[in-house]
């Protein structure tokens, strides 16, 4: 077990996961300047965007690229400057750092090194979208990016369409209406679906409506700009499920009865039946290993 008191007097540097605007510059706060001011580095998933938002709040810290195709060799050398004494503050393109970018492995990282790990406030498309959404804002699931390939996509619906809660994803523009229309298939014609566009940013758009509106509006719209996609959960989904008793055999479900609630056989088989939809006698007759055709010749 480890515990971390992240604002103690320590020997290390420490890692700072600093979230940046995801369109609108005035969501950066304060402290996020301040401490992108105070570290020593800035580990960026993309140096020129970042170079933009450090040029408009005048900050003058270097940056070093951190994204996905270097992290095997970024990763050591950043532990091992912070293990040196200096802090490094890590973000993404847009929003809350690890959420959907590499920076997770940096965290995990620091963690196992025994670093302070210091996590920010701020824009986060998700949340942000959700609470707007209308849908419920709680309990959530949130997924990210769905597979590209077809095949995988849909299998990962059909596990989502087991879901109550709402569910929260990203999407591209090439990709938007392929999701939902898979999203028709699998999940029906009037599952509630938002669709929120360019969150924060000038054509900031939300489309409300079931599954089958939001398809309509998709391809009769030149679609641009990134997307977050919620929809409602499956409030049928105890309905859906079979009971766990459907995998068992007659004999099996009035034993389970007898042994985890205490039933006499009788009152068991009786209750068997009638969840089963069967003849009390065919459930007396698995249930005691009798022939039916044998008991039919009595």
């Amino acid at each position: 077990m480890r515990t971390q008191k992240s604002f103690e007097q320590q020997e290390t540097g420490s890692l700072y996961l600093v979230p940046t605007p995801i369109g609108n510059l005035d969501d950066m706060t304060f402290r996020a300047v301040k401490i992108l001011e105070q570290v020593d580095c800035i580990a960026s998933e993309d140096t020129r965007n970042t170079q933009k938002l450090l040029n408009h709040f005048d900050i003058k810290t270097p940056q070093i690229s951190y994204h996905e195709h270097n992290t095997h060799e970024r990763t050591p050398q950043l532990i091992g400057r912070m293990l040196k004494g200096e802090s490094i503050a890590q973000v993404s393109d847009a929003g809350m750092p690890s959420i959907s970018d590499p920076g997770v492995d940096l965290v995990k990282a620091a963690v196992e090194a025994g670093l302070p790990v210091v996590p920010l406030p701020g824009p986060n498309a998700a949340l942000t979208a959700l609470i707007a959404s209308g849908l419920a804002p709680q309990p959530f699931y949130f997924y990210g990016f769905l597979p590209r390939k077809k095949k995988e996509l849909v299998e990962s619906l059909e596990e989502l369409n087991r879901r109550e809660e709402t569910l929260i994803f990203y999407e591209s523009p090439h990709r938007i209406k392929q999701v939902v229309e898979q999203m028709l298939t699998v999940f029906g014609t009037d599952r509630q679906l938002v669709l929120a566009r360019e969150v924060t940013k000038r054509f900031e758009e939300f489309i409300r409506g079931t599954t089958e509106e939001v398809l309509d509006w998709l391809e009769e719209t030149q679609v641009r700009g990134e997307f977050v996609l919620i929809a409602e959960g499956n409030s049928k989904v105890q309905e859906d499920e079979p009971a766990l008793w459907e995998a068992i055999s007659p004999k099996a479900h009035v034993e389970a009865l007898m042994e985890q609630q205490g039933m006499a056989s009788k009152k068991a088989i009786k209750e068997v039946a009638k969840l089963r939809n069967l003849p009390k006698r065919d459930v007396y007759a698995a249930y005691h290993d009798i022939d039916q055709q044998e008991e039919d010749k009595r």
